[in-house]
């Protein structure tokens, strides 16, 4: 969407840690937990766009939520503008919320049905006593509003007089109306119509060049991601599996994860949607309260190996541009990996059960 620069990161996250507790603990016994968000280190660069993908439950949304310091971290660190704020209190961090803003999914459910869009728009700037007065107020509101393209003059009516692709641009004003530094969106066009997820797509990318804005996009549609992104970072049960620009992960994926994703991505072109190989993974996701040991992918994965269950695997640079594609897999995909194939289990006659060359039951089909 914007043009991604190599400059230093608006927003670092170290060894970010998530976990909630579920149901009540007995007494003597350890109590369970989710593992959310488990270890994730990423960056955001200045004027970038970075996706952040992957299935229902993987950890993404929790993971934002913990970047703008909406849930307090299990553990880590996260660093906005140079400034560490993992562990400031409410009032300390009321001027570094205005620097950072969320666009929600839900272009219903995130506004007031009771209210005016104006109060809406302008509460943030009561929140953080930027509101200069009835008429400051209202003027501001109304030029976030003309900025995303709606009537100023619409200011006193409701939510349910907008349309959903208005609602969300009500959505991208309030959240603009403090002019941020950088915008989370979390799932923002999910809820849309296919020609209406269009035009906020654009306004966004419009915005981004008129503002100088910096966006986490949040999503699961992998078609919109390489739309708007410059990079993308890939989740998988509260960990990240891959994180590349967006044109090298498109044109080879090396997470055998993110290969599977990308061959359900659909292709306009019929030959080459024909000749494209459609990866089928086995299994259910593994519950987060119990992740599997080592790389928390292997029990879907065709190209698990003993290693994997052994030991989880870091991210490491992959392919010619060191700095800019990273892959947490001890095998990574190569040309030539015929992953749709059903591989057989480990304890198959005739294999070594701690080679690492011997794939493990449950990879593959």
């Amino acid at each position: 969407m914007g043009a991604s620069q190599d400059g230093d990161a608006l927003l670092r996250l170290r060894d970010v840690v998530k976990h909630f507790p579920v149901g009540q603990r007995r007494v003597g016994a350890t109590a369970d937990v989710v593992h959310a968000v488990d270890g994730v280190s990423l960056e955001v660069r200045r004027g970038e766009t970075l996706g952040l993908v992957g299935e229902t439950g993987c950890g993404k949304s929790t993971l934002a939520r913990c970047a703008t310091r909406l849930l307090a971290l299990t553990s880590g660190r996260v660093v906005f503008d140079g400034h560490d704020i993992t562990a400031l209190s409410r009032r300390q961090l009321r001027p570094f919320r205005r620097e950072f803003q969320m666009v929600f999914q839900d272009p219903y459910g995130s506004l007031n049905p009771h209210r005016r869009v104006g109060s809406i728009i302008g509460d943030p700037l009561t929140v953080h006593g930027l509101a200069d007065g009835s008429a400051g107020r209202r003027r501001r509101v109304q030029e976030a509003m003309e900025l995303v393209g709606l009537n100023p003059e619409h200011y006193n009516r409701y939510p349910a007089e907008f349309s959903g692709g208005q609602r969300q641009r009500i959505g991208v004003a309030r959240a603009l109306v403090l002019r941020p530094k950088l915008l989370v969106c979390d799932e923002p066009v999910s809820a849309l119509d296919v020609s209406i997820r269009a035009q906020i797509i654009n306004l966004l990318a419009d915005l981004q060049r008129e503002l100088d804005l910096t966006y986490l996009f949040i999503s699961h549609d992998l078609s919109v991601v390489r739309q708007v992104c410059d990079r993308v970072a890939v989740m998988y049960l509260g960990k990240l599996a891959e994180v590349a620009p967006v044109a090298d992960l498109y044109r080879r994926p090396r997470h055998p994860y993110v290969a599977a994703l990308l061959s359900a991505v659909p292709v306009p072109d019929p030959d080459l949607s024909d000749r494209r190989q459609r990866i089928i993974l086995a299994g259910e996701v593994p519950t987060p309260v119990h992740p599997p040991a080592g790389c928390r992918f292997h029990p879907r994965c065709p190209k698990a190996r003993r290693r994997c269950v052994d030991q989880a695997p870091e991210l490491v640079p992959r392919g010619g541009d060191e700095a800019r594609h990273v892959t947490a897999c001890h095998f990574p995909v190569e040309p030539g990996d015929d992953l749709a194939l059903p591989h057989p289990p480990i304890d198959q006659p005739g294999q070594d059960a701690g080679d690492d060359l011997a794939p493990v039951a449950g990879g593959g089909r």
